[in-house]
């Protein structure tokens, strides 16, 4: 099991577009992936988790991967948040 905390970058925050990117790449794996924020813990996988989560700008989210693949899955989701999202 891999545990992180990352923090939100860019000015918009997890919006939509970067929340379905991310429950895209978490699906390429077969590792669970959870990510939790202020008490709340959803499923990485499911759009409606990710969106729930309202992170905005300077948020730090917990990540969570276990599974056979969970570091390849952690470096490509961890690269994503910290690069914002690919909008800086």
């Amino acid at each position: 099991m891999i545990e992180l905390t990352v923090k939100i970058v860019n000015k918009a925050g997890l919006h939509t577009r970067p929340a379905a990117t991310i429950v895209k790449l978490a699906s390429k794996y077969k590792s669970e992936f959870f990510i939790s924020k202020d008490g709340l813990y959803i499923n990485g996988k499911s759009i409606i988790g990710v969106m729930t989560l309202a992170a905005e700008m300077g948020s730090e989210l917990q990540l969570s991967f276990n599974g056979e693949d969970e570091q390849q899955m952690a470096d490509e989701i961890v690269k994503y948040i910290q690069g914002g999202f690919d909008e800086l």
